[in-house]
């Protein structure tokens, strides 16, 4: 059996943290973000050990592109798996700069493409890939599922 992680206090340690790095930026409902993300790793039957989430800059996600993947390309995101599935336990790196850029670019919500971004990260550290157009295909819809229980969550229905 998994026991809460705990500080040098004794006190409980959440297994979902969200920091950032070389940017100032808030998550907005961060509590509500973590009950969303632990709905979806319970529906695809996973164990969530720890996530960490990091919000950057483009050029630190950039760096960290080519240093740790040997590719000079800006991306959203950057998943650093520690366990395999059914064990979810990894660093998810997110550059807030591509978010705006992307929600500005497919015509939705900086918080929309946010959250399609954050669980595109959980899905990855859960076994699914994109790298084919049948895995972008079943991502796609996986992360659409998941968008549509944010909308459950914070209204109370699906309309």
């Amino acid at each position: 059996m998994m026991f809460p992680q705990q500080d040098a206090e004794n006190t409980e340690i959440d297994p979902i943290q969200f920091f950032t790095e070389d940017i100032t930026f808030l998550l907005e409902d961060e509590n509500l973000v973590r009950e969303w993300i632990m709905k979806i790793i319970n529906e695809e039957g996973q164990h969530l050990v720890a996530l960490t989430f990091v919000f950057c800059s483009d050029a630190y996600l950039h760096n960290i592109n080519i240093e740790y993947l040997d590719h000079d390309t800006l991306t959203d995101i950057i998943t650093f798996p520690y366990q395999e599935p059914p064990n979810i336990e990894g660093d998810i790196f997110i550059s807030i700069d591509r978010i705006k850029d992307n929600a500005n670019s497919f015509e939705t919500t900086f918080e929309n493409e946010l959250r399609r971004v954050i669980i595109h990260g959980v899905y990855h550290l859960s076994g699914y890939g994109d790298k084919s157009e049948e895995e972008a295909k079943i991502m796609r819809q996986k992360e659409n599922h998941a968008l549509e229980q944010w909308n459950i969550s914070i209204t109370g229905s699906n309309q």
